[in-house]
């Protein structure tokens, strides 16, 4: 084999490991402080208890490479602040890799997730929870609900920018079948990855027989700038219950991408308030940035 022909081959899988790259992560001192403002700044207090108005807990579901901290800097303190108790978790860790989760095989993650709503729900005293998820967080919860009996203890699951039928990254996944060997090196160490790549036997079991399962409410919030999860209209997802919203619809002028959208766009956050507590919702507009 050619030289260039050896290097294409983790070059292939560097380049889609990195393009899936939810967020970068800090260092394990920064993380530690991180976790502990989380905890005064009043998510993951395992003491809170639902109120009236906001009756079921919810559990934040981060994205790749991502974390239960650095993805929810943004979206988790808004929540708290409109009195929803919220948590969140590390999922998909594989062994001696500190700090970015989400990249072991989706249905163990799923089963981790099923671990910790029941831990949620024993806290709160809750029958049900909503589920709120970034990116592979908003797929992720799908196999949950679908195969392990998620659907009796959770309400509502409302994706940000979720790859609810993969991505090709621009085409970029494509490449993998012009180096042989490359799909099984993604697989064998990220299988998250492999999972998320359209086409997959993990996509294709979940989404066989339809998207969603009876009971549960579904929204999908997407952006057309996403430059991970391509096409962008591959987030959405067909079935009752369903509510597929594009951001640019509600405000034009919103630029944010596959990151932004759930790490800061609080226009975007808005909209998650309104999916979490429909009876209520207000009209989400770019005046909303400033909510």
């Amino acid at each position: 084999m050619l030289p260039w022909k050896r290097l294409l081959r983790p070059l292939a899988v560097l380049l889609l490991t990195a393009a899936v790259t939810v967020v970068p992560t800090a260092t394990a001192t920064a993380a530690t402080a991180e976790t502990e403002s989380a905890s005064s700044s009043g998510w993951n207090d395992y003491s809170c208890k639902p109120s009236a108005a906001h009756p079921r807990p919810v559990v934040l579901v981060h994205g790749t490479f991502a974390n239960s901290v650095d993805n929810w800097l943004g979206l988790a303190p808004y929540l708290v602040n409109r009195d929803y108790c919220v948590y969140a978790f590390d999922y998909g860790q594989l062994p001696g890799v500190p700090l970015f989760n989400g990249l072991g095989p989706i249905d163990k993650s799923a089963e981790q997730l099923k671990t910790f709503v029941d831990k949620v729900l024993a806290a709160t005293g809750a029958a049900e929870t909503d589920l709120v998820g970034h990116s592979q967080g908003g797929l992720m919860p799908r196999h949950y609900l679908k195969f392990l009996g998620g659907a009796a203890k959770v309400n509502a699951l409302v994706g940000i920018a979720p790859d609810n039928h993969g991505t090709t990254l621009n085409g970029l996944a494509n490449l993998l079948a012009y180096f042989p060997g490359a799909a099984d090196l993604l697989s064998m160490s990220t299988p998250a990855l492999a999972d998320q790549v359209a086409g997959s036997a993990f996509l294709t079991k979940l989404n066989a027989g339809g998207d969603t399962v009876p009971g549960v409410r579904y929204t999908v919030i997407a952006t057309k700038y996403d430059e991970v999860v391509t096409p962008y209209r591959s987030q959405y997802l067909d079935g009752p219950n369903v509510r597929n919203v594009l951001i640019q619809d509600l405000c034009a002028l919103d630029l944010s991408e596959h990151a932004a959208i759930g790490l800061i766009d609080r226009i975007a956050f808005h909209e998650v308030v309104n999916a979490l507590d429909p009876a209520h919702a207000t009209p989400t507009t770019c005046l909303s940035a400033v909510g």
